[in-house]
């Protein structure tokens, strides 16, 4: 009788245990056997990689990382830190979908797309339910709004709210993809080929981890108004909530984004971006063997980037930076400032020197605001960055008495 009270109550608490379950990850985990937490990382641990040490750092020490390529790029000047086998051409998984996400973002601001448009989800579109790959759980044959649809591709890297916009925004997944190469060639990523627009295995879709920050970089520049969907943690539709497979969203406030992806081929990918301060850092690993590793391998990067860089003001805003000589004027010269607040990120401590070069030939009219020459920055003898010098005032042509008089000076050297 005892024995089975206790299985009676055991069956009971199994049941309670079930409910307790997110409804997506019981949806999505229907045909799945749980394997114990220790073979999991015993197995994590038998498949991890080599560590791969930085072939390229701006300062000391960088962290050697086990992945297939990894990259630490400054969000603001687009400087790459550190990386390893920052160009190698690698399968890029969910990180697909940053493109994809990007155009929709792009699409709402230029107008041509509304956050209330209704999408259609056609049977190509469609998932299935399968637990191999991720969904928004989108009914077949039904609706979504655009900004449904972002966020469930942002949060919940679904393959159907990918494809079915695809289809809405080109007419088919093929044509999006044209559309992704073109952007992606616009942005410099010359290391990027799209075949769909969710990241499923094809031979010939891949990507870098230079080109990925790169993306990440314009998403942050360019996607003011949307990028915030990046850091939310959750996302519910349909009945479903799903969780943000970020890690780093709910260990560390100061990351809010980007994108996780994984698949065999591709293994355990993750773009990062955290403030800290003024400074915004982006990480990319490709290629790990956990979803525990690329979290933690994010953190290593993080640290040491924080730890080991710093912003610079190497000249403050309306300072007057040089003045130029101009022929053919009613003034003969004109001061010259920043076109715009200029800050570098370098390693702490070290000094940064500045050279101006103005361009040669300088001839009135001159409007103000327009470029004039450049300052360049270096520091240990190498470039670090540069910016625009621009006229401080307007200067207007000479009259023709003044300009000839001007020309004859000019032959005797006056």
């Amino acid at each position: 009788m005892q024995t089975k009270t206790f299985s009676i109550l055991t069956f009971l608490l199994a049941i309670a245990a079930g409910t307790l379950v997110p409804s997506s990850a019981s949806f999505a985990a229907k045909h799945q056997v749980t394997k114990p937490a220790s073979s999991k990382r015993a197995a994590a641990a038998a498949n991890a990689l080599p560590p791969l040490a930085a072939q390229t750092s701006l300062a000391g020490s960088p962290p050697a990382l086990p992945a297939k390529a990894w990259l630490l790029m400054d969000s603001d000047s687009g400087e790459v830190l550190a990386s390893a086998n920052a160009d190698e051409p690698l399968p890029p998984a969910s990180l697909t979908k940053m493109m994809t996400s990007y155009l929709v973002e792009q699409s709402l601001r230029a107008g041509k797309l509304k956050p209330t448009d209704l999408v259609s989800v056609s049977q190509n579109a469609w998932c299935r339910g399968s637990s191999t790959e991720s969904c928004m759980y989108l009914p077949l044959n039904s609706q979504a709004t655009v900004i449904d649809i972002l966020r469930g591709i942002i949060i919940q890297s679904g393959n159907d709210a990918s494809k079915a916009i695809a289809e809405h925004m080109a007419g088919s997944e093929e044509g999006f993809a044209k559309l992704m190469n073109a952007e992606a060639q616009r942005l410099g990523m010359a290391h990027t080929h799209f075949v769909n627009a969710t990241g499923l295995p094809a031979p010939e879709h891949k990507s870098s981890a230079r080109d990925l920050a790169i993306l990440a970089r314009a998403i942050i520049r360019d996607s003011v108004d949307y990028y915030p969907i990046y850091a939310e943690r959750e996302f519910k539709y349909n009945g479903i909530k799903q969780g943000n497979r970020n890690a780093l969203l709910y260990t560390d406030p100061t990351v809010d984004g980007l994108k996780t992806g994984h698949t065999e081929e591709a293994g355990y990918c993750l773009v990062t971006s955290s403030k800290r301060n003024d400074m915004r850092l982006i990480t990319v690993i490709l290629n790990t063997n956990s979803a525990q590793a690329r979290a933690d391998q994010s953190r290593t990067l993080l640290g040491w980037g924080f730890s080991n860089f710093e912003k610079v003001t190497p000249i403050q805003p309306n300072t007057v930076v040089t003045t130029a000589k101009l022929s053919f004027g009613k003034a003969d010269m004109v001061d010259a400032g920043l076109g715009a607040p200029w800050t570098l990120t370098v390693p702490r401590g070290q000094q940064v020197q500045t050279a101006v070069e103005l361009k040669p030939g300088l001839e009135a009219p001159v409007t103000k605001g327009s470029v004039i020459g450049k300052v360049v920055a270096t520091s240990k003898g190498k470039p670090v960055g540069e910016t625009s010098l621009v006229a401080q005032a307007d200067v207007e042509r000479a009259g023709l008495l003044l300009r000839t008089w001007q020309h004859v000076a000019k032959l005797f050297g006056k």
